[in-house]
């Protein structure tokens, strides 16, 4: 079933949803089902397996050289989608990511999925490399989100990279795709970042995840501002609680967020770190609680492993 289906027949219902990592290489699934068997209480209609591209490491030779060689740390996920929907009976979304595929890598993962019958997907362009300091395609792929976009919605319409299939099999994906309610950190500026956003759901995009936020003003004004520009598809806030003292400068530097000074200012006055985890689980309740209110199609929460904590919010909210 589609995502947007799962909306179209809640009935004004808030949903839920989860996020969930691969395994590092040389694990299994425990540790996905270790984190999601407590959640399914809630009963998500669906779950997202996130992706990170490849990285690059140093391995020293025989010789004393270093070889520069290309890993990717978690694989595997369209098994683990596949396996999440064989356990659960709940549908996965993968998410598709632009750097370290070609288009003929995307087509053929796009087909695997098809073929079992996973049919949803998030479409991304991915982060940078480390220590890359710009974002930098695949040789014969995507620079863009859009782009990708673009080739999910030629499948769905039978159009595939060969142009000699003729009467290609029509795919039938929803796709989803990332918004920024406080901009994309390479946009110049927010009407630029919601150019590109319309851009791609003209492309076929069919609802919108957003970034974490801690400032829900800047969701409302983010929806707002997507419907006067006429995008109308779902949108979906993304949530995740701040527990831990390092994460106070590390998700405002990774993910380019700011954070209120309320928050900041009773987070900095705790004086335990189990007191600063509970302001901080306490805060995303009060979020979730008021974007349930005015009517968020779904909550979308990005576990990152921590069960208790996410378990302690949903049962607050849900």
């Amino acid at each position: 079933m589609k995502v947007t289906d799962y909306f179209d027949n809640a009935n004004g219902k808030t949903l839920i949803s989860f996020e969930v990592l691969p395994p590092l290489k040389g694990g299994s699934m425990k540790a996905i089902f270790d984190t999601l068997d407590p959640l399914m209480e809630f009963k998500p209609p669906f779950i997202d397996v996130t992706y990170h591209r490849e990285e690059f490491i140093y391995k020293k030779r025989e010789s004393g050289y270093y070889e520069k060689t290309a890993i990717r740390k978690r694989p595997g996920t369209v098994g683990i989608c596949a396996s999440i929907m064989h356990r659960y009976g709940v549908d996965a979304v993968p998410h598709l990511i632009c750097g370290g595929f070609t288009k003929e890598e995307t087509e053929d993962v796009l087909i695997d999925l098809n073929f079992l019958d996973i049919n949803n997907v998030l479409a991304l362009r991915g982060d940078a490399r480390k220590f890359d300091t710009k974002f930098v395609p695949e040789k014969g792929g995507h620079e863009y989100a859009l782009d990708l976009v673009q080739q999910v919605d030629n499948m769905n319409k039978g159009i595939y990279l060969d142009d000699n299939i003729e009467n290609g099999e029509k795919t039938d994906f929803c796709i989803g795709i990332a918004g920024y309610p406080e901009k994309h950190f390479e946009s110049p500026n927010l009407k630029s970042d919601m150019y590109w956003l319309k851009q791609k759901v003209d492309a076929g995009a069919s609802y919108i995840v957003t970034q974490m936020f801690f400032d829900n003003e800047k969701y409302f004004r983010f929806v707002d501002n997507c419907r006067a520009n006429g995008i109308n598809v779902p949108i979906v806030p993304g949530l995740k609680p701040i527990t831990k003292k390092y994460q106070l400068n590390s998700i405002p530097r990774m993910f380019y967020i700011d954070l209120p000074d309320d928050f900041v200012n009773e987070f900095i006055k705790a004086k335990t770190a189990e007191a600063r985890k509970q302001i901080g689980i306490e805060w995303t309740i009060q979020q979730s609680k008021e974007l349930k209110a005015k009517g968020a199609p779904c909550l979308h929460y990005y576990t990152m492993g921590d069960t208790p904590t996410i378990m302690s919010i949903a049962e607050a909210v849900f």
